[in-house]
């Protein structure tokens, strides 16, 4: 059994997958719209290029999302997307680009925890906590 975290977005899933390959190293292991698809009778006619699914590995992990259907979305609250990071300078390289256009809500730092923590909602309104292990 895994558990993954499933994100929804206000029409920009593509380009914020893209995005986070790009930043994180990370591989986009499947993107489907919704053009071509089973679904594609009961999406609405302009949603065609609109992510039905995408999976994104990260590491050892997966982030799946897709492209919340018209009227449905909703900005992620009470949640964030947590990477663990062991290289402080690549954690902070990360959160740096995760928060560029976006909302710093914890700026990169040192903590008593973590050799680096910092929290931020990016551009296309996702929340991320970057920590980077303290040595031991």
């Amino acid at each position: 059994m895994e558990a993954n975290a499933y994100l929804l977005f206000d029409g920009d899933c593509a380009e914020a997958f893209k995005f986070y390959e790009s930043v994180m190293d990370a591989k986009i292991e499947g993107m489907f719209p919704y053009a071509g698809s089973p679904a594609a009778e009961q999406a609405p006619p302009d949603f065609g290029e609109k992510i039905m699914h995408a999976t994104l590995s990260i590491g050892n992990t997966k982030l799946m999302a897709s492209d919340a259907p018209p009227g449905q979305y909703k900005k992620p609250e009470g949640i964030s997307v947590a990477l663990g990071l062991n290289d402080t300078a690549k954690g902070e390289q990360i959160f740096n680009a995760l928060s560029e256009n976006g909302h710093v809500i914890m700026p990169f730092q040192q903590t008593f925890w973590a050799a680096g923590f910092g929290m931020c909602v990016d551009r296309f309104g996702i929340p991320w906590m970057v920590n980077c292990e303290a040595p031991h």
